[in-house]
């Protein structure tokens, strides 16, 4: 007997109006997927904008509760700060001063928001020592790995003891996991500290608004000796493995858009929560386009936003958190 025939599959019925669309959309983005970066400065009186960023300032204590309470308002959840403090030395000092600018912003969020947010701390070192490298030098300018990873340890600890949800090593110094998730067992952090790792960071050229607004950029030399090359994937892969192995509790790839099949490749080799930066440059890239009338700004961040996600991140972390958020509900 013959088979019965079957039309061909119309794919295009499904896209007709824009409620089938989204009833048959595969990747969805919440403002509970989004994270906020934050930059808190010592010494300001009042925010000050980054020139490189629109829409990004360095803040005050008193303007980063404010810019929060919008954020959480339009239901962003999770922020990212950074601190950048008035004193820098060759050590890196005061990332683990308990009265740092870093800390003070934690523990005026924790005030505010409770356990309403998800506070998570840049535990580095390149804001705060006056070479900007991310952790003390040896005699041939090289990164001293051991100290450096006992002064992010410090660190998180200090951020830990402010209120700190979340710390995230971002040097890419080896061993960087295992040294902090210690310092916090023994400080007593062991149930209520999760560590964020950076576990593929990229030594890209998308960074540079970000250090005008972390007033980090490197003295002399780059940063090529400890983060990846651009052009390595499988060793981002190794990476990720070596972090969870020493106990991360969240992974993070960055940049992001430009770096989608390594957040596919993290997501696909872990299965841990990941998180993905869309980074300083890449957010700067489509401002500058929009302002010349060369794109649609805001349907290029969006779809940029959605591809992030459809890559396999859970978390993205962007500059356009609360814009995104602000237009996801309508």
């Amino acid at each position: 007997m013959s088979q019965p025939a079957f039309p061909t599959a119309r794919p295009r019925r499904l896209r007709r109006t824009a409620a089938l669309r989204r009833a048959v959309r595969e990747t969805t983005l919440t403002p509970a997927d989004l994270v906020a970066p934050l930059f808190v400065k010592e010494g300001l009186a009042r925010p000050e904008p980054v020139a490189s960023m629109p829409g990004v300032a360095q803040h005050t204590v008193a303007s980063v509760r404010a810019e929060a309470a919008e954020l959480v308002a339009a239901g962003v959840s999770t922020l990212l700060l950074f601190g950048v403090p008035a004193r820098k030395d060759a050590e890196g000092r005061e990332a683990w001063n308990p009265d740092g600018i870093l800390q003070q912003a934690v523990r005026a969020l924790r005030e505010d928001h409770g356990e309403d947010v998800v506070v998570v701390t840049d535990t580095c070192l390149d804001e705060y020592t006056d070479h900007g490298h991310c952790g003390p030098l040896d005699a041939a300018g090289r990164v001293r790995n051991d100290e450096a990873i006992a002064g992010y340890a410090r660190a998180a600890v200090s951020q830990a003891d402010a209120g700190a949800d979340v710390v995230a090593p971002s040097g890419m110094m080896d061993g960087q996991v295992a040294a902090i998730r210690s310092a916090l067992d023994e400080a007593g952090h062991a149930e209520d500290t999760a560590i964020m790792s950076y576990c593929t960071k990229h030594a890209s050229a998308f960074y540079g608004p970000f250090r005008d607004a972390a007033e980090s950029a490197p003295a002399f030399g780059d940063r090529r000796s400890y983060q990846l090359d651009p052009a390595n994937a499988a060793e981002g892969l190794r990476e990720a493995r070596a972090d969870v192995a020493e106990g991360a509790d969240l992974l993070l790839v960055k940049p992001a858009a430009t770096y989608l099949d390594v957040v596919a490749g993290v997501k696909a080799a872990t299965g841990m929560p990941l998180a993905a930066y869309h980074v300083s440059g890449e957010y700067a890239m489509v401002h500058a386009a929009a302002e010349r009338g060369w794109l649609d700004g805001d349907a290029v961040m969006a779809e940029t936003l959605t591809s992030i996600r459809r890559a396999g991140a859970d978390l993205v972390i962007t500059y356009a958190a609360g814009w995104m958020a602000r237009r996801l509900a309508g």
